[in-house]
This record gives C-alpha cells, structure tokens and sequence, in this order.
C-alpha cells in the first residue's frame, strides 16, 4: 500500500473508527492527523501519544512529553502490571482524572485509531517487532537506542517507516544538546583539517541499574510479571531477578552490553560530525573480555577498529583509558572532543570559531522531545530519523559479529552485506521463538 493510499483510507475510517472506539471505551479523543495535519500543519492541535515499555527510559521520556501543552497521552501499555500501574498512575495524576488505558499487549493497543504517536521503551530484542507493528497502525514512532537487535531488523525497520509514511525519532538526544552540535559542526567545516582518526570511548563492565545483580537463583516469575510474553521471540531462558528488568541489556540474546547501550550516543554523534550519517565502515574488527559465571554474558571490555571509505580509522572502546570517554575527532595538528557537559578542542581557540553563513549548518534542535512533535506536525525528518539511527547502530552490530567469529569482516556499506564471509553473514539476523516472527 502506497503512502498515499494509506492516508486516503485512514480519512475515510474516521467515522466509522470513532464510533468504534466509543463502543469499545476508549476516549472520543480525535486523532490530529485526522484532522489534515499531515498535509496543513497546525501547531495548536494536540498530539495524541500512548507509550509502550515503562521499566527504564519509558517513565522520563513519558514525563517529558506530558510537559508539552500540545501533547494528550491516553494509553500506556507493559507486561509487568506494576509498571503498568506507576505509569497510568503518572498520566492520570497530570490530567486529574482516571482516563489513561492500560493493555499488556502491545497489539491490542495498536487497533486503537485515536492515537497520532507513540513511545516505545522496550528491550532492545523488541524493538524491531513492536515497532513496525505501531508504524503499520499508522503511528509515529518515538524509539530508544540501538535501533534494533540485528541488521536485518535494522533495515526491515527502515522500510517499515518510509512504506507507511511515519515520523521517527531515536533517543540519541545528544544530537539536540548544543556542544554536541558545536563539536560537530567545526570537524564538518574542516577547522581541524583532514579527519586522520576517531576515537569514541564507552562504559566498561555491567552496571547494576535494578539492584538485581547476584540475584542468579532460579525462582518462579512473579505473579505481575508475564515472563512468556517479556522473552517473546528470544530464546527460552529461566527467569531469575538479575536477568530482566533495566539489566536484561547484559544478556546478548535481550541486548548488547554498554557496546550497544552506548553506540547510538557516541559512534552516532562521530558520524554526524564526519557526514557518515547514510553510510558506515568498510571493514570492522573487534575484541572483547567476557565475564566468567553468572547469568551475564556481554562484555565487559572491548576494542573495536573501524575503517570507512575514505581511509579514516575509528576505534571505539570500553575499557581502555586511552581512549576518552565521548567522541574525539584527530586532525594532523588539532582535535576535537566532546562528551556530556564537556567540549574541548586543540588549540583551545578552536572552540570560539565562527562557523559563516555560507558553511555547512547541521540540523538544529535543542529539545528532542518538541523536535518530535514539530515534526509529527510537519512531517519533515526529526534530527535522529530512522536511517541514520541504522547507521549508527550497525557499527556496533558488525563489532559483535566480529567478536563472534574472531575476524576482521569486510562490510558492504551501499547493499548492507558482509564480504566474502557466509559464516559471519548469517550472524546478521537472529531466529525467532515461535509463533513471532519479523513482520513484512
């Protein structure tokens, strides 16, 4: 179904989905994309949104779109009922009143036609399904880092927004922070000269974010939690505490350990300021410390080398204190350095640079959140859209199939196929746990 089509036919739904969803109890709320929006912004209309996942990043990401005056959140969804709880008790506590929905599956939320967007903060092993499950109901997307949990999910993904028409933002708000931005800018406008090497330094070891960690026992799930439904299309593994909930990102078969965690902020950002963003290396090879024992099994120190196109060496790292935290661009005889609340440069003027009218301006925003929602509106890119969140990922996922296979792998970065390698080729998808499976 071509883009068109589907805006026609959701128009012509309207009534009938509206009585629908009356029948049903939802909120007589009517969509703003209902209302011409996607052809005649209106900045006064309100943005419908729901929010998918609310064990980490679900909760501040929720808090900061109902600060919005133009947001109206109707629906929260998670398979953990105490999650659940805390968020509808948010929403209802803003708007004083006990109208937020709650569903623990995230299917039945998406038959509801009065939404324009939503939230997604779920495993990274979920992301893929359930996004383009919401993309094809006809919402946009605000996701978390990494992309997905593979390549192949990664460009399914992509295909999956541009084929329904959706807006996507990704979580890798350092994009919206200005020294982010400023940094970039200056290597795009060449003030250190020729780019000779990127060094993009991330966390090391496994950091306890549920106070979970030596919970290793093999125990029942707990009663408000659906277990079968949270591993969904991963492999089968016995629930214990240390395993789920903020540290299931130290299993690979749920996420990638703080090589991934952390790809989609500073490769992401080392990207931008080279104008990688569409593109990605040639050729990767990584090593990783593994733990030893206990239910962990991602990395917890790593070295990743890089190469692009053009020649320009990247070497990302976990674990290695020469290599600084955040992203450093190397000229022959000045750098660049930016990491959260920090921004350094040789020489130090560099810094107070004046970037002219005439040079390279990179997209501009200075709060992610409303960059979303303008852009629901007006149905432009976001500063963090869909293809460039791939990209920025896929420097992380070729580093795990590195470590893998034990290789250096040549990567083609125009068809997206590994080179010569049919062994770490097959490393790019993951098989499903029946009955879920990629959706086409």
């Amino acid at each position: 179904m071509s883009f068109l089509k589907k805006k026609i036919s959701r128009r012509q739904f309207l009534k009938a989905s509206s009585a629908v969803a009356v029948s049903l109890g939802f909120p007589a709320i009517v969509p703003a994309s209902a209302l011409g929006r996607d052809k005649r912004p209106a900045p006064s209309d309100r943005t419908v949104m729901a929010g998918i996942g609310f064990g980490m990043m679900g909760i501040p990401n929720m808090e900061a779109f109902l600060s919005k005056d133009d947001v109206q959140w109707v629906a929260v969804c998670d398979v953990d009922k105490n999650h659940l709880l805390q968020a509808k008790a948010i929403v209802d506590r803003k708007y004083g009143n006990n109208s937020c929905r709650t569903y623990t599956d995230f299917r039945e939320l998406s038959l509801r036609r009065d939404i324009d967007a939503v939230s997604i903060a779920v495993p990274d092993h979920w992301h893929a399904l359930i996004s383009i499950d919401c993309a094809r109901a006809g919402y946009d997307i605000y996701g978390e880092k990494p992309l997905t949990h593979n390549l192949t999910e990664g460009r399914a993904l992509c295909q999956a927004i541009e084929r329904y028409g959706r807006v996507w933002q990704t979580g890798s708000w350092q994009r919206s922070e200005e020294n982010f931005h400023r940094a970039a800018e200056l290597v795009r406008n060449g003030r250190i000269g020729k780019v000779i090497r990127i060094e993009v330094g991330l966390p090391e070891g496994h950091y306890d974010f549920a106070r979970t960690f030596g919970q290793d026992r093999i125990e029942p799930p707990p009663p408000e939690l659906d277990y079968e439904f949270w591993l969904g299309p991963a492999p089968y593994w016995p629930y214990c505490r240390s395993r789920v909930h903020m540290n299931w990102r130290w299993n690979m078969d749920f996420g990638g350990g703080q090589l991934m965690d952390w790809v989609g902020h500073h490769a992401d950002i080392a990207h931008w300021g080279m104008g990688w963003d569409r593109s990605g290396p040639v050729e990767i090879e990584a090593h990783g410390e593994y733990p030893r024992g206990g239910v962990y099994n991602s990395p917890v120190r790593y070295w990743v080398e890089a190469k692009y196109a053009d020649g320009t060496p990247m070497i990302l790292a976990g674990g290695y204190p020469q290599i600084w935290d955040g992203t450093r661009w190397i000229g022959q005889n000045s750098w660049v350095w930016v990491n959260r609340g920090q921004f350094e440069s040789e020489p130090a003027s560099l810094k107070n640079e004046v970037i002219g009218p005439e040079e390279i301006r990179l997209y501009k925003s200075r709060d992610h959140y409303q960059n979303f929602l303008d852009c629901v509106k007006s149905r432009v890119e976001t500063i963090t859209p869909v293809e460039v969140a791939h990209r920025s990922a896929s420097v992380g996922h070729l580093a795990v199939i590195s470590m893998n296979v034990g290789r250096k792998i040549r990567w083609d970065p125009v068809n997206e196929k590994i080179i010569g390698d049919p062994e770490a080729e097959r490393l790019l998808s993951h098989s499903y746990r029946k009955p879920w499976c990629l959706p086409e």
